[in-house]
């Protein structure tokens, strides 16, 4: 597929190509990466670093393009993944993503699909005093832990955005992630589970 992908980058030079990896760290990178490890460093573009193909019967070199990005998706509140790989690190900038609650953007979205203001206050408010107890939690939880807007981004199913639909979000996706995060404290994720809902 990334083979793929950067011939067609090849042959449209003029144009950026964005090639997506999601939860990049999930993966030995090493293993995954190989010699494309050298490849993707931006000094190490183009036909003059290309490398031979290993299962290549004619001797095909490959490069990767200059106009290929990779941007590798990763959610580090994840417990059970390996920190990531230091040669992986040293050839990717990293940015953190920080939940959209509250943002301009996140409320004409909603607004536009069809929540009214007060659902998407009520949404803004509450869920950004959530996250405020989920990044004070310093001893087991913290910043990584937030939840993120994308829960309350509607799918096609969604047919109104309303108090049942968020309530619906709430219990099957919010509150199971919370009783997670707190399993040993079911009192605790009572308490958050009411604040969020009355």
């Amino acid at each position: 597929m990334f083979y793929e992908f950067c011939k067609r980058a090849a042959a449209a030079s003029d144009k950026q190509f964005v090639f997506i990896i999601d939860e990049i760290n999930r993966g030995n990178l090493s293993r995954i990466f190989g010699d494309l490890l050298m490849l993707i460093e931006s000094d190490k573009r183009g036909d003059e670093h290309a490398i031979s193909l290993t299962y290549s019967s004619d001797g095909e070199r490959f490069s990767v393009p200059e106009n290929v990005y990779i941007l590798g998706m990763m959610n580090t509140a994840d417990r059970s993944l390996a920190m990531v790989d230091y040669a992986l690190r040293r050839r990717f900038a990293f940015v953190t993503l920080q939940p959209a609650f509250g943002t301009q953007v996140f409320r004409d979205y909603l607004v536009k699909d069809g929540a009214d203001d007060a659902l998407v206050s009520l949404i803004d408010e509450r869920l950004s005093a959530l996250n405020r107890k989920i990044t004070d939690d310093s001893k087991n939880l913290g910043p990584g832990f937030e939840i993120g807007h994308s829960y309350f981004v509607p799918s096609e199913d969604d047919e109104s955005l309303d108090e049942n639909w968020f309530r619906n979000v709430v219990h099957t996706q919010v509150e199971p992630l919370l009783r997670e995060y707190w399993f040993d404290q079911p009192e605790v994720v009572d308490g958050l589970v009411s604040e969020l809902l009355d």
